[in-house]
């Protein structure tokens, strides 16, 4: 059927086993459709909400046809054999063999007649973005996705296209993390697609090399191609909240922080903290912020640190990972925290980069 060198179809393969899972309760979901016609190898992975497909070259003496095989067998054959060597895929009927030198083994397959292929319709923006910049917003964000939440539309991550900027939004409703960046058009309109959690997943692995991809999205769909691998995902059906709303914009009490210094105690505050809610107390004063943190053991942890700060006291406390997760992302050396009181969220930025703001809700304590 066909032949091809095993560097150039491992990475492909490497990228679709984040779509195509072990154990899926459609069987042909745990495999690979492989289709060779004129020099080329089509191979999609599917698990119905999330598609990879590949398109890479093959031996000229390869025969047109289509095949389905299990996923996880192939690639780690192809994970296992040399670097260098050629794979070699003959099939006859639903059983293919597949070698490699001195390596032989027989697999079985589905019809692809069966496989299931996404349906997209004509793209109601179609855009070029730079691959790096693309993933630093993605990245900058998607931390604050919830996991599980009822709220599904909080399970996903906003891309919202407004005149020339393109803002990456997640919250899970406790926590909520917006970045920018600008985007090569003045007239884009404005475009909304919330992206489900295990596409955002595959979208920061697609874009981990600098190169520039073209991005397309309809109501039901967002496209992704680049260097002849492309990922097409449904996106959740569903209106996102106004984010802007929870952004708070009057906060009185600002302080400038060593972002650094600020999530080292805090990690040491998480060791003590409860192990249920995650506390910590911030008790800011002229030129300090005082952090605390005990548990139902009886235990408890503190620590100062010098801050830039000459308004009121104040006493708050927050869940510590969600600040952890926070600081972690967040550019610069020193950030600057806006609160107004103890009952209000606070917003988190680098004074020096206005492209991402971080806002997270307080806690009872």
């Amino acid at each position: 059927m066909f032949t091809i060198q095993q560097e150039v179809v491992f990475e492909p393969l490497q990228l679709m086993m984040g779509v195509v899972g072990r154990r899926q309760s459609v069987p042909i979901l745990a495999h690979i459709l492989l289709k060779a016609h004129q020099g080329q190898l089509m191979m999609v992975g599917s698990d119905q909400e999330l598609e990879l497909k590949a398109t890479l070259p093959i031996g000229v003496e390869s025969i047109d046809g289509e095949i389905t095989l299990p996923g996880r067998k192939l690639f780690d054959i192809c994970r296992n054999i040399a670097a260098g060597a050629v794979l070699e895929v003959k099939s006859s009927g639903h059983l293919a063999l597949v070698s490699s030198e001195r390596f032989h083994s027989q697999l079985k397959g589905l019809p692809a007649d069966n496989f299931p292929l996404l349906e997209t319709r004509g793209a109601d923006l179609e855009i070029m973005l730079p691959g790096a910049e693309f993933r630093r917003l993605v990245s900058r964000v998607e931390f604050a996705m919830a996991q599980q939440d009822v709220r599904y539309f909080f399970n996903g991550l906003l891309l919202e296209f407004a005149g020339n900027k393109l803002n990456a939004v997640a919250t899970n409703g406790q926590r909520l993390a917006r970045s920018e960046m600008l985007v090569d058009s003045d007239n884009v309109g404005h475009i909304q697609a919330i992206v489900p959690r295990k596409a955002v997943a595959e979208i920061l692995k697609l874009t981990r090399q600098d190169t520039d991809f073209r991005l397309s999205v309809t109501k039901e769909h967002l496209k992704l191609d680049s260097n002849g691998v492309c990922l097409t995902t449904k996106l959740i059906d569903a209106v996102f909240p106004d984010y802007q709303r929870a952004i708070p914009k009057n906060g009185d009490k600002r302080l400038l922080v060593n972002r650094s210094e600020l999530r080292d105690a805090l990690v040491r505050m998480a060791i003590v903290s409860n192990e249920l809610y995650k506390n910590v107390r911030l008790r800011l004063g002229p030129g300090q912020l005082q952090l605390s943190t005990h548990n139902p053991l009886r235990e408890e942890a503190e620590e100062e640190l010098a801050v830039v700060y000459e308004g009121d006291s104040l006493e708050i406390g927050f869940n510590v990972n969600y600040l952890i997760e926070i600081l972690g992302v967040m550019d610069g050396e020193q950030i600057e925290i806006q609160l107004s009181d103890p009952g209000s969220a606070a917003l988190l930025r680098n004074p020096a980069d206005p492209t991402a703001e971080y806002v997270i809700s307080p806690m009872v304590i």
